[in-house]
C-alpha cells in the first residue's frame, strides 16, 4: 500500500488529543508536503526525517509524499511528530510492516543521524494515551517521565533504527521502571525554617498559610527576612498526594521543565518583577502555561510586589479565585489549572523604611501613598494574610534562640490539613461561600467580635469570608471544632496592614 497511518498525540492546553499521521505516496515530481495546520517546527520535519531515514540505512521514496496531520483544525507544533512521520514514510513505502502500527502510539524528535531526542509534554500525552490502551513509544528520557503516569504501557527507544527493529520483530524495546522513591523527597531538598531567627509573627503567619493554603503578603524594611520566610513555605506544606504530584508534573512537562528527581515536591515559582502579563498567565499563538499554572499545587512568590507592572498584578485576581486560567486567542483557546498558593513580599515605601524604628525613612506622604497605591484594593482584598515584618536589631538577632525546624511545623500543618480534607475534602482557602457557612461555625462571642471588626475596619463581604477561612485554619491548628473568639481575633489582626 502507498498509504500508512501512524498514531500520535498533539497538545491542547493540558489535554493531548489524538493525531493521526497519514502518509501517502504517489507518482510525480519528488516533493514532500505537510498539511494539517503545521507550524514551522513541523514543516521543518521534512528535512530532518529525510536525513534520519537515509542515515539509518533506509531509502527515502522518490516521488510525491503527502503527509496529513489529522484533525486538520488542531494546530500542530514542536518536533514530536518527526518519529511518526518517519515511520509513516517507511510503512507506506513497504520498508516496515504496517500491521503493528495500529496498537502503538509514537512521539519523538529526530536528529539527522536518526537518534531520538526528548520532547515536551510526554507526561500529559501518556495520561491521554492510557485511555486508548495503546502502547506509547517515546525517546528514552521522555519515556522515564511518561512512566510516572502508570496509565499506559510505555516503551523507550534511542533511535529510529531501534523502533524499526522492534516493529519488524528483530529487536526489543525496554520499558522504563517507575521509581517509587521519587515520591519521597527529603528535607535536604527544602530550605529549613531554623535559618530564620526571630520574626515569630512572620513564622506564625507562614504556618497558618501553609495549613489552609492561604495567600500571604509580607511587608517590611529591606533585610528584615521577608524573602527568607517566603522561600521556606514549600518546606512547611504537607506531602502532595499522588494525584497532585501528577497534575503538577504534567503542567511542568508542557514547557519541558519537569525533573524526575523533584517529583512530589511542590513547585516554587519566583518570576522577576519585569515579567510580562503573558509570562505570568500564559499565552502565545499556540497557548502555553505561564508562571501561575507552572506553580499549580505549589507556591507562586512575587518579590518586590509593587515593582510589577499593574497589568501583571491585576491578571492574578481571577485565577486566585477560580483556580484556573482560560486563554483565548483568535484561532485557539486553552485552559490550564492554577491552584497555586500566592505569597508576596514588599517594602512599605520607596526607600523601604517607613514605620521602621530606625527612623531612616525620608519619603514624603505623597510618595508613600503613590507607592502603596500600586496595589489595587481588589487585589489586596484577595490576600488572606497581610503581615508586617519589622527589622530585627543585631543584638536581638544574636541572642535569638534557634526556632522550630520545618519538619516539626510541617507535622502540625499536616494534621490541620488532614482535618480539613476529612471535613470538607479541600483546604480552607478553597471553600466556596456556601461552604464557609457550613464549615466555619463561630462561637457566639466570636461572632460579636467579628461583627465589631467588620464595622470598625470597613471590611468587604469577601474580606469577611476570608477572615472566617483563616480563623478556621487557626482553629484546625489548635484542634478546636468551633471557631472561638481568640481565633477570630488572630485572623482579624492579619487584615490590619500598615494602613494600606
Amino acid at each position: 500500500m502507498s498509504l500508512a497511518i501512524v498514531h500520535s498525540r498533539g497538545l491542547e492546553g493540558l489535554s493531548a488529543p489524538e493525531v493521526a499521521v497519514e502518509v501517502h505516496l504517489s507518482g510525480g515530481l519528488p516533493s514532500v508536503t505537510v498539511v494539517g495546520l503545521p507550524d514551522t517546527e513541523v514543516k521543518e520535519a521534512r528535512d530532518r526525517v529525510r536525513a534520519a531515514i537515509q542515515n539509518s540505512g533506509f531509502e527515502f521514496p522518490i516521488g510525491r509524499v503527502t503527509i496529513n496531520l489529522a484533525p486538520a483544525d488542531l494546530p500542530k507544533e514542536s518536533g514530536r511528530f518527526d518519529l511518526p512521520i518517519a515511520l509513516g514514510v517507511l510503512a507506506a513505502s513497504g520498508q516496515i510492516p504496517q500491521k503493528p502500527l495500529g496498537d502503538l502510539e509514537f512521539a519523538g524528535e529526530l536528529s539527522l543521524s536518526g537518534e531520538l531526542r526528548p520532547i515536551r509534554g510526554a507526561l500529559a500525552m501518556a495520561l491521554a494515551s492510557g485511555v486508548k490502551g495503546r502502547t506509547f513509544i517515546l525517546p528514552e528520557e521522555s519515556a522515564l517521565e511518561a512512566a510516572l503516569a502508570r496509565q499506559a504501557p510505555v516503551l523507550s527507544a534511542q533511535s529510529l533504527l531501534d523502533v524499526c527493529a522492534y516493529l519488524t520483530g528483530k529487536g526489543n524495546l525496554s520499558a522504563p521502571e517507575y521509581d517509587e522513591g521519587l515520591q519521597r523527597p527529603t528535607d535536604a531538598d527544602l530550605l529549613d525554617l531554623t535559618d530564620v531567627r526571630g520574626q515569630m509573627q512572620g513564622k506564625r503567619a507562614l504556618e497558618i498559610a501553609a495549613a489552609g493554603a492561604h495567600s500571604l503578603l509580607l511587608a517590611g524594611p529591606p533585610g528584615a527576612g521577608k524573602s527568607m520566610l517566603a522561600m521556606r513555605l514549600p518546606g512547611l506544606l504537607p506531602p502532595m498526594t499522588p494525584e497532585e504530584a501528577l497534575e503538577s508534573a504534567a503542567v511542568l512537562s508542557l514547557v519541558g521543565q519537569f525533573r524526575a528527581e523533584r517529583f512530589g515536591l511542590p513547585p516554587f515559582r519566583a518570576p522577576h518583577h519585569t515579567a510580562s502579563p503573558v509570562a505570568l498567565v500564559g499565552g502565545g499563538s499556540v497557548p502555553r502555561p505561564g508562571e501561575i499554572s507552572l506553580a499549580h499545587q505549589g507556591v507562586l512568590f512575587l518579590d518586590e510586589l509593587p515593582e510589577f507592572d499593574r497589568r501583571v498584578l491585576e491578571a492574578l485576581r481571577e485565577p486566585m479565585e477560580s483556580g484556573k486560567i482560560h486563554i483565548s486567542r483568535a484561532a485557539h483557546q486553552a485552559e490550564f489549572p492554577a491552584h497555586f498558593q500566592f505569597i508576596a513580599a514588599m517594602n512599605p515605601c520607596p526607600c523601604g523604611f517607613y514605620g521602621d524604628a530606625s527612623g531612616k525613612c525620608r519619603c514624603t506622604p505623597d510618595q508613600i501613598k503613590r507607592y502603596q497605591g500600586k496595589l489595587s484594593g481588589p487585589l489586596l482584598d484577595r490576600i488572606d494574610l497581610q503581615v508586617e515584618i519589622p527589622s530585627v536589631p543585631a543584638d536581638v538577632l544574636q541572642r535569638a534562640p534557634e526556632g522550630e525546624s520545618s519538619e516539626r511545623v510541617r507535622a502540625r500543618v499536616a494534621v490541620a490539613r488532614g482535618r480539613q480534607i476529612d471535613r470538607q475534602g479541600k483546604p480552607n482557602a478553597r471553600l466556596a461561600p456556601r461552604e464557609v457557612g457550613i464549615h466555619c461555625r463561630v462561637a457566639p462571642e466570636g461572632n460579636a467580635l467579628l461583627r465589631q471588626a467588620i464595622t470598625r475596619l470597613g471590611l468587604s463581604a469577601r474580606a469577611h469570608h476570608r477572615i472566617l477561612r483563616v480563623a478556621r485554619s487557626i482553629a484546625d491548628l489548635a484542634g478546636s471544632a468551633p471557631i472561638l473568639a481568640a481565633h477570630i481575633a488572630e485572623a482579624v489582626q492579619y487584615r490590619r496592614f500598615l494602613g494600606i
